[in-house]
């Protein structure tokens, strides 16, 4: 068994990892921090989990050790933590921002100065990245928004000179800590658009997908919904005709993601791994569409955690992931 602990495990994004990792066979999880649930019991805390999961919540001052440890923290609090795991020999996927920027980008776009500079980490697209996932010992989870718009354009990212990105989330994309915006009446029956020209994710965007010849643009929206990320990318300049065979060719040997013609529903990802992809839509020639579904928790957070720990620790990487998702 390879023992496993998470640092921030009372978030959405910690509370799935211990939803998942519950019924991991090779992952056993020694512990979860809280600075202000500790010595509260897991069960207790996350109704969903009892009688599923044995454990308080410790502080994370207390002595850690693990083979492998996931930070859930917000972002710039990672880099608080992930110099002393790793100097005691702990390997790291962080699902924060604080690691998946180039140093100076980082600061740039977070507004923050980096205190662990000079740390090399992996960009965890595993679609992407699989075999540098293999043999890094820290890996940065991308961001939610990126990994369902990268996902929708890997295939054609070298033909297309502009790429626009329309993504609908829902409203645990902001946390679990409440705020006008996830207020109910204030969301409920509106679609709202936000940072529409300066969200911090296009970066991890541009830095995957961007070129001197690309243009990436991109303008997220909330939705009355919990979970899920459906993307609409607009891609200008691409000029192959058969557009579902390449994309099926191109992630055949991939276990989450699934492509077909249809649009895909967010209904059809929740609480999954997966990332559907279809639509591929074309307008005059210059135009196409592709649309993909994510569950913005799973696949964009904890999902594609536990995939890349499982390819970091030699395991299949669809090892406890094999959740279909919930529908209706």
């Amino acid at each position: 068994m390879v023992s496993v602990g998470i640092i921030g495990g009372t978030g959405y994004t910690g509370s799935e990892l211990l939803r998942f990792l519950v019924n991991h066979p090779s992952f056993d999880v020694v512990f979860a921090t809280s600075r202000s649930k500790e010595g509260v019991e897991i069960g207790e805390y996350i109704p969903s989990l009892r009688g599923l999961i044995e454990g308080e919540f410790v502080s994370p001052d207390s002595s850690l050790d693990a083979d492998l440890v996931f930070t859930a923290v917000p972002h710039t609090k990672a880099m608080d933590y992930v110099p002393s795991l790793m100097e005691r020999g702990m390997r790291v996927v962080d699902l924060s921002a604080d690691y998946r920027l180039p140093f100076g980008v980082y600061e740039n776009v977070y507004e923050k100065e980096h205190v662990d500079f000079g740390r090399e980490a992996v960009y965890g697209l595993t679609e992407f990245n699989r075999n540098k996932i293999e043999k890094a010992d820290l890996v940065a989870n991308p961001g939610c928004y990126p990994t369902g718009a990268i996902l929708s354009c890997l295939p054609v990212r070298d033909e297309a000179d502009k790429i626009i990105f329309d993504s609908k989330s829902g409203i645990s994309g902001a946390g679990a800590q409440p705020s006008s915006a996830s207020h109910f009446p204030n969301l409920d029956g509106n679609i709202n658009p936000y940072k529409v020209t300066k969200h911090r994710h296009q970066a991890e965007m541009k830095m995957i997908l961007g070129s001197k010849t690309t243009s990436i643009y991109f303008t997220p929206h909330v939705i009355p919904a919990v979970r899920g990320i459906l993307t609409t990318a607009h891609i200008f300049g691409c000029g192959t005709l058969d557009l579902e065979q390449k994309y099926m060719e191109y992630y055949r040997d991939d276990h989450f993601i699934r492509v077909y013609s249809d649009i895909p529903k967010l209904s059809s990802v929740r609480g999954s791994n997966y990332a559907d992809i279809g639509c591929f839509a074309r307008e005059d020639g210059d135009r196409i569409v592709i649309v993909s579904a994510i569950d913005n928790l799973v696949k964009g957070a904890a999902g594609q955690a536990i995939q890349n720990a499982n390819i970091m620790m030699g395991l299949a990487e669809e090892t406890g992931l094999k959740t279909p998702p919930l529908s209706p």
